[in-house]
């Protein structure tokens, strides 16, 4: 072999240098953009050079496609790739956050928010292990996952994204990035990207910094801190990503004490780069460098934004659809000396330095091997461990001396109720088929319903009321309830909220049945919402099952009394939304449920 970069058995730094010494501008320019699917054309792909591709929520082959297809899709993009001068291999990106959510019938695993109340470093370990597997079947190479996001107030529409509201939750669920990526030997060079191999992905910290702690929860808002405070509470979980070889990490929309991320050139470069050694490629959101004009804080046009980002540390950017005017400007901005071709250079060599690491070169199309893996029976038995660990039992009896949980299963008639009760894309929110998620069948996978039969006795009764009345009631001997309720699902921005009330009219339902019968409220959502006391009084039991996905059946084997409950709150519950935000470091804190809460079947007190 002539060329060096061509080599798998040079070194990695040594095949960069190689490449990057035959790389046009035009083809540097390239391999800094990353464009959406619908304008991914083969022309585009072997004429322009171009290093990344994305599908946006719901972006795929069609309607319901499987990883099957999704694989047909990715190689023949790739396939156009080679085709290029130089023949460098694309990334192909998409937003898997709790399992190759966007794709038909993989595992669902639950949101992080979930994830943070079970405080299980290894179970986050495994779900990245299930997650690459399955997002290697369909083709792709890259999730834009996980948020390490410190998500300070439940007003912000990305709170199911956090782990926790207490840094020391998320630094522990970081080891999500040993599964996704694989586990980087002893002696690995500090912040050197690392990926073990064919059945793992390339990951991606977000989002650089700040975006959880927004004045009022606000998606991409302002971040109002000191910077010892922005470091301790936001960006301590990036050196534990960093430790594990995060080969990528998003930039925020949101902005710190009124200056955009994507143009913080201090945290960017100076922090992120050289303090913390990151040697990885730091990309844009989506849009972020168009956001960077509006509302027009830094400059009135694309060229200046795109200059203000690429020189603050950007070195891939979600263009996503208008890559003419991307390249066009940036290659002028280059040549005439805005941006130094030294910053370039040192951009693409952290691209490549990732494609490397991953073995795209050696290994650009899918394994149609792992095929088998999406959706199998021991990725959903995870996802399903996973959500017996994170439901937080709230309340238990009216008395606290009579449990009313675990129910019976034997039961002669029980009633289910509710919005939330038969509906797997409620249960599994945002981010899930599409960006927003949708409400019905929206991928395979059992509702908390479908559990509920499945899991009691053959002489059961199971009667179904989504909106029950008071006629629901008459000549029925019902021996208990269960209403399931919560959130629609929604995603950034569109679950902004400053109400935080349970929509769909759920007190009226909880109220008109615990009037009548001795009543478990399961609550599926994001994140804490409004609890008057009123209507908690009514209820015998309340579990918080936060957003558990395609595997229902893990509620039914708390509430039946299979397991105990182990999860806890990983964040405060607040009693009304003027307390916002509240943290347990608070003088005047004065919680419904205290950060940590947690009961159990066998103890007497909380876990905490």
């Amino acid at each position: 072999m002539d060329c060096i970069y061509k080599d798998p058995n040079q070194p990695t730094e040594a095949r960069i240098k190689d490449l990057l010494s035959r790389m046009s501008l035009r083809e540097k320019a390239g391999q800094m953009t990353q464009i959406e699917r619908s304008v991914a054309t083969p022309s585009v792909l072997k004429d322009l050079s171009l290093g990344s591709i994305l599908s946006s929520g719901g972006s795929g082959p069609f309607d319901k496609a499987l990883s099957a297809d999704w694989a047909d899709m990715v190689d023949g993009f790739q396939k156009s790739a080679l085709e290029s001068r130089l023949g460098i291999p694309l990334l192909y990106g998409i937003d898997a956050v709790h399992g190759n959510n966007s794709i038909y019938g993989a595992t669902i695993f639950p949101h992080n928010v979930g994830l943070g109340a079970t405080r299980d470093a290894d179970l986050a370990q495994r779900i990245g292990v299930a997650t690459a597997l399955e997002v290697r079947a369909s083709g792709i190479h890259y999730t834009f996952a996980p948020s390490v996001a410190v998500c300070r107030d439940p007003r912000w529409g990305r709170c199911y994204e956090s782990y926790s509201s207490d840094t020391d939750i998320v630094r522990k669920m970081t080891s999500i990035i040993t599964g996704l990526q694989g586990k980087p030997p002893p002696g690995h060079p500090k912040g050197y990207p690392f990926v073990a191999g064919r059945n793992n992905v390339v990951a991606c910290a977000k989002h650089f910094v700040g975006d959880g702690g927004t004045h009022k929860g606000i998606n991409e808002g302002n971040t109002i801190l000191s910077y010892e405070d922005l470091e301790r509470i936001h960006m301590t979980p990036y050196p534990d990503c960093i430790s594990q070889g995060v080969a990528t990490i998003m930039a925020s929309y949101s902005s710190w004490n009124g200056t955009q991320m994507h143009a913080h050139r201090l945290l960017l470069t100076d922090v992120l780069k050289v303090k913390l050694g990151f040697k990885g490629f730091l990309i844009s959101d989506w849009e972020g460098v168009d956001r960077l004009s509006k509302p027009n804080p830094l400059g009135s046009n694309y060229r200046t934004s795109l200059c203000i980002a690429v020189n603050a540390g950007i070195d891939m950017v979600m263009v996503p659809h208008g890559y003419s005017k991307f390249l066009e400007d940036l290659i002028d901005l280059v040549e005439s000396g805005e941006i130094p071709m030294a910053r370039i250079d040192d951009a693409v060599e952290r691209i490549l330095r990732v494609k490397f690491v991953a073995r795209l070169f050696e290994y650009p199309y899918s394994d149609r091997s792992l095929l088998d893996t999406v959706g199998c029976k021991l990725h959903r038995d995870l996802a399903r461990e996973a959500v017996r660990k994170s439901l937080v039992l709230l309340k238990n009896g009216k008395n606290p001396m009579k449990p009313f949980l675990p129910l019976d299963r034997k039961a002669k008639r029980v009633l289910v109720a509710g919005s939330n009760a038969d509906n797997l894309g409620y249960q599994c929110g945002g981010w899930t088929a599409t960006w927003c998620g949708a409400s019905g069948r929206i991928t395979i996978g059992t509702t908390v319903l479908e559990a509920i039969k499945e899991a009691v006795g053959d002489k059961t009764e199971v009667i179904y009321e989504q909106n029950p009345s008071p006629a629901t009631f008459e000549g029925q001997d019902f021996s208990y309830a269960i209403v399931v309720v919560g959130e629609g699902p929604y995603a950034e921005f569109t679950g902004d909220n400053s109400e935080l009330i349970i929509p769909f009219n759920a007190n009226d339902v909880i109220s008109l049945v615990t009037d009548r019968i001795p009543t478990l409220v399961i609550l599926i959502s994001g994140r804490p919402l409004v609890l008057e006391p009123w209507i908690l009084e009514k209820m015998d039991a309340l579990v918080a099952a936060w957003l558990p996905g395609s595997e229902g059946g893990g509620i039914t084997d708390v509430i039946f009394g299979d397991y105990d409950f182990e999860g806890r709150l990983p964040v405060t519950w607040f009693k009304s939304v003027e307390q916002l935000p509240i943290h347990p470091e608070d003088n005047s804190y004065d919680p419904l449920f205290p950060f940590g809460f947690g009961l159990t079947y066998n103890m007497k007190g909380p876990l905490n």
